[in-house]
């Protein structure tokens, strides 16, 4: 079995944290309708890493193709990249002050030995209780553009996150401690 990794996404996040593992990769996002009919987090997001891995499988049939898939979940509710400035704001005005879900879907193909694979980690993230004034003053700077429930813990957004539970590299969007698990049903190990 090759040895060749693509990674179906045009995240910096993820590109960066999947770098870390030693593993050589290259990228190929995937550019497939990313909705679902399904309210069901867990759902929404493994249908999409899987749909994603697939449509990138098609051009890479001999490369082991991860996708990823992340939304922020509260009470149910999916929130997933905000569409306008004022999405972010209304976001993160739900979710601050409040522990939410944040929650990756992995797919993990080989098209052509017909194996895969399907995970999902979920880490707990609480935002810390914030003024208007912080959350437009967060907004503005851009950050929020792209991201799963408006923020980025690896950059600004670090200083608006009290704490979190669970793996902070899900958070960013690729959890690499379960993706190098699941790597290893490959054939795969993390130097």
């Amino acid at each position: 079995m090759t040895e060749r990794i693509v990674l179906a996404s045009a995240s910096q996040g993820r590109s960066d944290l999947l770098r870390r593992t030693g593993l050589p990769f290259i990228i190929d996002p995937s550019h497939c309708c990313e909705t679902t009919e399904t309210s069901n987090p867990q759902h929404h997001v493994t249908t999409l890493a899987l749909r994603k891995a697939k449509e990138v499988a098609r051009r890479h049939p001999d490369a082991i193709v991860v996708g990823a898939d992340t939304i922020v979940e509260l009470d149910g509710q999916i929130f997933g990249k905000p569409e306008s400035t004022a999405e972010a704001v209304a976001m993160l005005i739900t979710l601050r002050g409040r522990t939410h879900r944040l929650i990756t879907g992995i797919a993990i193909i080989h098209a052509l030995s017909e194996r895969s694979y399907q995970g999902i980690e979920t880490t707990h993230v609480h935002l810390r209780a914030l003024t208007d004034d912080q959350v437009t003053a967060y907004v503005a700077s851009g950050e929020s553009v792209g991201k799963s429930g408006s923020y980025e813990i690896q950059g600004l957004g670090a200083t608006i996150v009290d704490r979190i539970e669970g793996d902070f590299a899900n958070v960013v969007g690729l959890p690499l401690a379960h993706l190098a698990f699941a790597l290893e049903g490959f054939g795969l190990r993390v130097p």
